[in-house]
């Protein structure tokens, strides 16, 4: 007959044995080691497209949302195909003369133009249609985790991403504190999710990248409203 201590060992003995594997899947990381790994991938980045859901919080907790796919092909040209609101609509950047074509639902004949700091095109924080690269975004990560930080960062390693929480300034409004987190998406080694929260961590923004696919070949004809 097996011992009562003995029975007790085995299950204790096992689950001493997964405790490496569960403090690997919230293992804290460095910082720098992280930026250079995004740059690195980044930089082989020719183009890539993304399904964008921003959604824009109000202070009672509703929200107001934008869905679209979002085409970037280097060395600036960006596109946005919008789902909602106002489906069917098309932004690209940038003409001929640098601002941004805007070809409305149901007028495919009918294109207008409008300046890329027009208050049209402007989203809350003051953030322009050229300001929303994945590029630019790796940048301003590294400004808040290092020169721009205002508080403790932490980042961690959760599962198939890696998440990154601080307080910092915020990257499109001078003078104003903001309560970032990111995910980086550890397969792709790139960001997938931001959220802008107050200092005190009310929610204001949350903006999710959804199928990721780069180097997918993208023509310069797709970025101009002509064809």
């Amino acid at each position: 007959m097996v011992s009562s201590q003995a029975s007790l060992a085995y299950p204790i003995l096992l689950f001493a044995c997964f405790m490496p594997s569960y403090a690997f899947a919230r293992m804290s990381l460095d910082p720098e080691a992280l930026l250079k790994r995004m740059e690195a991938t980044y930089a082989e980045v020719k183009d890539y497209q993304a399904d964008i859901e921003d959604r824009t919080y109000n202070p009672d907790g509703s929200f107001k949302t934008k869905k679209f796919l979002y085409t970037f092909k280097e060395p600036e040209r960006i596109r946005l195909d919008f789902q909602t609101p106002h489906s069917g609509m098309v932004l690209v950047y940038p003409d001929k003369n640098g601002e941004v074509a805007i070809r409305p639902a149901g007028f495919p004949f009918f294109d207008f133009h409008l300046a890329l700091d027009n208050p049209l095109l402007l989203v809350a924080s003051g953030q322009r249609l050229d300001q929303t690269d994945l590029g630019l975004l790796i940048k301003n990560i590294g400004h808040s985790l290092t020169d721009q930080r205002r508080g403790p960062a932490e980042v961690v390693e959760e599962g198939e991403y890696i998440r990154v929480q601080v307080l910092a300034d915020n990257h499109f409004q001078k003078g104003v504190e903001t309560r970032y987190q990111f995910l980086i998406d550890r397969k792709l080694w790139l960001p997938v999710q931001v959220e802008e929260s107050t200092p005190e961590g009310r929610l204001e923004r949350e903006i999710i990248l959804q199928n990721l696919r780069t180097n997918i070949g993208i023509l310069d004809s797709f970025f101009r409203l002509d064809g």
